[in-house]
Parts: C-alpha cells; structure tokens; sequence
C-alpha cells in the first residue's frame, strides 16, 4: 500500500463502500465516481471524495417533462440497491412539487433473468399508468435486456412514455443495435456540458484517436461524460501530487491539496467542497429516433428549459414548458398525438366511494338496492357530478359505490375506516374537518330561509299614474303640446276661434293639444297639413290610451306579492317559531350564531311537513342550504319565496380521505365541469320538471323607451307640416308683396 498514492474509480455507491474502508485505514484518498455520497459516509471515511459531479437536479429535469406534458402518474423501473434508493426518494420529491403521483416503483435484481423482467414488467402492463421512468446504474446489461423484453411484451408501443436518467441515457451510444431499435420514441435525460471549448475539442481528438486504436470494433469513439469527468479528476490528482508538499507530507498533505484543487475543467469548475465535487445543472434532453437519438433541448435548474446552445448558456431564452421550445417529439409506436399517460385498466384496484342513503333530497343521491346480485344503482345531481369530475381526469380513475346507511356525520367519520371518499350533498362544516378533507364546495355556500309570499301594500290613492313612469308622463304631456301649436299655427289663418287675444290664443292651443287625445275634429280643419300632423297625432294617442287602459287594469286585479318576512331580526322581534330540516349543524347555527330559542326551533325530517306548517303559520321560516331550497320552491311553486337575507356557510363538497392523491385532481375536474357550463346543465336539468313560471305577474311601470318610435314619428311627421307650412307663407308674402310695387 506504500506505493499507491490514491484509487480512482469506483462508479457505483456499492463499490464505493466496499473500497473506503481500506482507503481510510491505509490513508489513501479514494476518487469516487459514484453519483452521491452520503454525509455520514463522508465523516466515516475522511479519505473519501466524491469525484464526480452530483446529478440530483436530473429528477427536478424528468419533473419537468412530465409537469409539461400534463401527466399525472409516474411508475418507476430502478434497480434494487442502495444507491437506488436515494434517487428515487429525490424523484419522488420533485413529482410532489409539480402535483404528480408517483404510483409505482418496480426494483430489479441487478442480474434479473427474462421470466423475472417479464412478470415486474406484466405488473405494471395491467395498471392504468403508462409514462415510466427508468433508473438503472452504468451496467448496460440489464438496461439492454429490460427494453428488449418490454418490446417484446409490447409496451413500447402508442400510449407508452418512457424516460431515462442520466446514468442510462448516458450509455446509449454503448449499446447494440437491436436494442437501439428497441427504444424508439423514449425520452431522455443526461448530463451536458460545453464541447466547443478548445480544450475539449483537444482531449476528444485525443481520445477518440486512442480509443478507435484500442478498440478498433466499437463504431462510436466519442468520449461519454463519464470519461471526461475521469479526465478532471485524474488532472486534479497529477497537479496535487506536483504540488509542493508541506514539512510533514505524507498521504494526509496529498488529501489536503486535492481538496483545495480549482481549476477549471473540461465538465466545468473542479473544487471538491466538503469532500465532494459541484452539482450538474444543466441536462439535455434526448428522443432515441432510428439508429440513434436527437436532442430536443437544455434543461437548466433554477431556468427551465431551452434550445440547444452552441456558445454560452447566459444568452439563452428559457422556458417553463417543454412544449415552448422542443420540435415534434417522437413518441413509441409513432402516433399523431400526445400520449395522455394512462389507459382504462379493468383489473385495476377501484377506489372505494361511500353515498348516503338517508339523502333528504333525492334529486341530490337516490340508491337503488339489487338485493338478488347484491349490487346498487346511485344516481342524482351530485353523482352526475362527480361522474363528469371523472371524465375530465388526466388519468384513469376507476371507482365503486357503496351505500352508507347512517348520519352524514358517521359517514365523513367512516371515511379513513372504510371508505376512500364519499360523495353526496354533504355540507362542509368545521366538526368534519378532522376526519376528511373536501373538494371546493360546488354549491352555492349560503344557508337561506324560506318564507311565505304575502300581498304587498302599495299607495292606492296615486295609483293611476303607475301604468308610465315619470319620464313617460312628461313626454307625452310635452309632445301634446307640440303639436297643438303645430295645429294651431298652421289653422289660425282660416279659423275665426284661433284668433284673439294672446291669452285666447294659449287657452284655445291647449284645449286643442288634449281634446285631440278623445274627438276627431278633422272635418273642420282647413289645412291638408294640419290633418296630416292631426292623423299620426291621433294613432300616437289610440296606441297610448290602450295601453295605458291595459296596464292599469292588469295592476288592479293581478295582486302583487312579497316576503312575509325579510330577517332574522323580524322573526324574532314577533316570537315566532322557525324549522329547519334534520341537519345537525343547521341547529347549532341557528342557535349559536343566530341566537334562536331552543324551544323556538322545530326539527323536520320531511320537506313536505316543514312546507304544510308554514303555510299554515305552525313555523315562520324553514332554513335550510340554498341548493335545497331550490328543489323545494320548483315544488312548491306558489306561496313561498326565499327571503332576502343569507347567511355563508360551507356548502356542499365531496369529501376524501386525509392526504388522499385524488383530491387536487377531482377539486381542478369541478372548476373544468363548472367553467364549462355543465353543472348549470346538471342543475336546470334536476329542477326543469318541477320549475314553476312564477309566483304573480309583475307589473312595471312602462317607459318611454316602449314608445320611442312612435313619439319621434309623431313628432317629425308635425314638425315637418310645419316646416312646409312656413315655406308656402313666406312664398305668399313674397307674391303679395310684389303686386302691391307693380
């Protein structure tokens, strides 16, 4: 051992730490290729540097690709030992961070035979996940035989994704051709760094002149990130060891000087801080296509991804999406479109769903039983609903109904018991918060009270004037006396009566302006302009008086109706009783936080016997979740309403499991379903039979919007008479004048 200064090479964490046992006893330092070291390992053995650069990042990268092409699920093939483990912890964490499940993990003995590959692989054929990512060490055997047999089993075909880490993909230029062919369409990731540095292009010259010399059969020479990345760690070793050394020397000083190794290399900056080389991170993406691959893009952590770059990285343009920046990617089996990741699985495990059977509200959950075949059939709004929830999840999600017969309470309670969620018209309310968690609530989240209808008062003695409104009384008494001095200016030439005194003159132009609403006096006007302007006067006033008429008699005999009750506050000044149907928080609401009597408050367990006591004036309101009221007033279409005032609560949701992977998935199906406009389908569809038109006419005043035209063809049509009536004047005063010079 005097003779070796140091030991360069382990690649695997196994060989590793079977060989810095003896370094550090012996005082060697130890150059490890092994992707990650632990800490304890390095405070065990002082003697051991991790040579190569971590490639940790690669996991946020394959995250990345999978959070880009919006797959949800992920299965992982790795290999079963030690150093595996690690990874796949790191993988897992990065999926979390971009919402993605991570389904499965298959470990495979590092000398697997056929039969053994072929029933891990059948395990995963048979689930719904189709995108897996391999981890596999630098062996190359089993990384051959595994594609092969997936070929073979056909799960390298349409539908499939497959993703390689850096170890694997790193290699690809090491393998046969056969399995080349067998791995196309799958995705890769490996570590990049700059080969355009002259000092790069120098050692790949080198080395492919050597390697081609040494191994004249291998039709690929060029260096894999492997080899430069033993390239630095061999130079910083031959400079520690030119380096002086200090008085004691010895293999200690040689440790020491090859931790304070910074040079720049041909990977990047080499310093082996605190034992270990810098992380990777910058990694390039690959698709294996034909009898080679192609590289898609640079995935950069800390930027996201970019084009492929052949000077420096700092002036390149990133992006968070793969999709933004990579060409058309080939996937297995060559199809048109994206893989979506999963596919239906029939053996596939179904989550188990719990629907109440004491649904007071049918509309909402209605269980029918098979007592023969021992099965149910639900059906309703709020499994419709969540049936549409499923059909927008990007993954397969099978599931089975089970009926619950009990309280809601007992049923949210049973969820982490027996149940993987339940689903139904169950109100999101605090005391159920410990046991599930809930969707967002896909109901209006108010509590409303329903109240009777009573005929409102009005003013009776002002009556008349509400057929118009304001607006509309003033144009017509303006537009009136508009034309009764069009009329009365163009007449007074011929007619004795609109002469006079200028105060007999104004008393006759508005007597004229409203006795035309009620006689036609047309035989003894004069003037074919005056009856002009007097004929759409007079259709102005029919259409008017009619429907004035119309208007005030509909407002007389149609009663107008309104809430008997607008608030809490009215109920309670009267002492009046109130119920509400058999929800347990509904009570405590009410008299918790609304301040009700116990005594003043009725239990129902039928909408029907809440609805005949206050029509009979037993209660003074029903309360109960909006949802609920609506199926209620399409029932009862007369005689109720829902009072002004509401109070927020929590509405109504699907509640799953703690910690449940689905949860975010359903919540985000909801907000697709609602934006799409099918819950309001879901909701009218359920309330269209009972639906009532309404609970009384409404009269409203009319406007004079309903008469715009007719005003301003009345108007025109008297404005031009007297336009042309001043211009045949002027015209006669003119001829006049002119005999008088002659």
């Amino acid at each position: 051992s005097s003779q070796v200064k140091a030991i360069v090479g382990p690649c695997s964490w196994e060989e590793t730490s079977l060989v810095a046992q003896i370094a550090t006893k012996n005082q060697i330092p130890l150059l490890s290729f092994a992707d990650s070291t632990p800490r304890w390992a390095r405070e065990r053995w002082p003697f051991l540097i991790q040579a190569s650069s971590s490639k940790s990042a690669q996991m946020k990268a394959i995250a990345a690709i999978i959070q880009s092409w919006n797959w949800h699920q992920v299965s992982v093939i790795t290999e079963d030992v030690e150093s595996s483990t690690k990874a796949v912890l790191q993988l897992s964490t990065a999926l979390r961070q971009v919402n993605v499940q991570l389904v499965d993990v298959i470990t495979l003995p590092p000398s697997s035979n056929p039969s053994l590959l072929s029933h891990q692989l059948e395990s995963l054929k048979v689930r719904p996940c189709r995108v897996f990512v391999v981890h596999l060490s630098s062996s190359t055997a089993l990384a051959e035989q595994l594609f092969r047999t997936a070929m073979d089993m056909k799960m390298l075909e349409r539908d499939y994704v497959w993703i390689t880490t850096h170890a694997f993909t790193s290699l690809l230029h090491t393998f046969h051709p056969s399995t080349i062919s067998a791995m196309q369409g799958v995705i890769g990731v490996k570590g990049h760094f700059r080969e355009t540095k002259p000092r790069y292009q120098s050692f790949s010259k080198r080395f492919r002149r050597r390697f081609s010399s040494a191994h004249p059969d291998e039709s690929n020479h060029e260096p894999s990130i492997f080899a430069v990345e033993a390239y630095d760690a061999v130079w910083a070793l031959a400079l520690s060891l030119l380096r002086p050394s200090n008085v004691t020397g010895g293999q200690e000083d040689l440790l020491n000087k090859l931790l304070l190794c910074n040079f720049n290399g041909l990977v990047g900056n080499v310093q082996f801080t605190v034992q270990k080389a810098g992380s990777l991170n910058t990694f390039e993406v690959i698709n294996v296509i034909g009898k080679s691959y192609n590289g898609l893009g640079l995935w950069t952590d800390g930027h996201g991804f970019s084009e492929n770059t052949v000077g420096e990285e700092e002036t390149a343009t990133y992006f968070s999406s793969m999709r933004d920046i990579m060409g058309h990617v080939i996937w297995p089996g060559r199809p048109r479109y994206s893989p979506k990741g999963w596919t239906p699985s029939p053996i596939s495990e179904p989550i188990i769903i719990g629907i109440p059977t004491e649904s007071i509200f049918k509309q909402f959950v209605d269980i029918e039983l098979d007592p023969v075949q021992n099965t149910i059939s639900a059906k309703g709004y709020a499994i419709d609903l969540f049936e549409k929830a499923v059909e927008q999840l990007p993954f397969y999600l099978p599931y089975e109904f089970r009926a619950f017969n009990g309280t809601y309470n007992a049923l949210v309670q049973q969820i982490y018991l027996k149940f993987d969620a339940a689903v139904g018209d169950i109100a999101i309310v605090t005391n159920r918060l410990p046991y599930a968690d809930f969707t967002h609530p896909y109901t209006e989240s108010e509590l409303v009270m329903i109240v009777p209808l009573q005929s409102k008062k009005v003013n009776r003695a002002w009556l008349f004037t509400k057929p118009f409104t304001g607006s509309l009384w003033l144009l017509i008494f303006i537009l009136n006396i508009y034309n009764g001095f069009v009329v009365w200016m163009i007449e007074r030439d011929h007619c004795l009566k609109l002469r006079g005194s200028i105060g007999n003159q104004v008393g006759v132009m508005l007597s004229l302006s409203f006795t035309t609403l009620f006689t036609f006096q047309g035989l003894k006007l004069h003037s074919n302009l005056s009856r002009m302007a007097l004929v759409v006067w007079l259709f102005m006033a029919l259409a008017i008086t009619q429907t004035y008429t119309a208007n005030l008699s509909s407002i007389l005999t149609v009663p107008k109706l309104e809430p008997a009750i607008d608030n809490v506050e009215s109920i309670q000044m009267r002492r009046a009783n109130i119920g509400y149907l058999k929800v347990t928080y509904v009570a405590k609401y009410l008299e918790e936080v609304l301040h009700f009597s116990p005594k003043k408050v009725k239990e129902y367990t039928s909408p029907e016997d809440s609805m005949r006591d206050l029509h009979e004036g037993v209660i003074a309101a029903v309360f109960m979740e909006r949802p609920w009221a609506k199926i209620l007033l399409a029932r009862y279409c007369t005689g109720f309403t829902i009072a002004k005032q509401s109070f927020k609560v929590g509405g109504f949701g699907f509640a799953f499991a703690k910690g449940s992977p689905w949860l975010p998935y359903v919540t985000e199906a909801l907000v697709k379903v609602t934006e799409s406009g099918q819950l309001r389908d879901l909701e009218i569809d359920m309330i269209a039979s009972q639906k009532c038109a309404g609970y009384g006419s409404s009269n409203p005043s009319l406007g004079a919007d309903s008469f715009w035209m007719l005003f301003v063809f009345t108007a025109g049509t008297s404005t031009l008479a007297l336009l042309m009536f001043m211009y045949w004047s002027e015209d006669e005063l003119y001829d006049s004048s002119s005999s008088v010079v002659k």
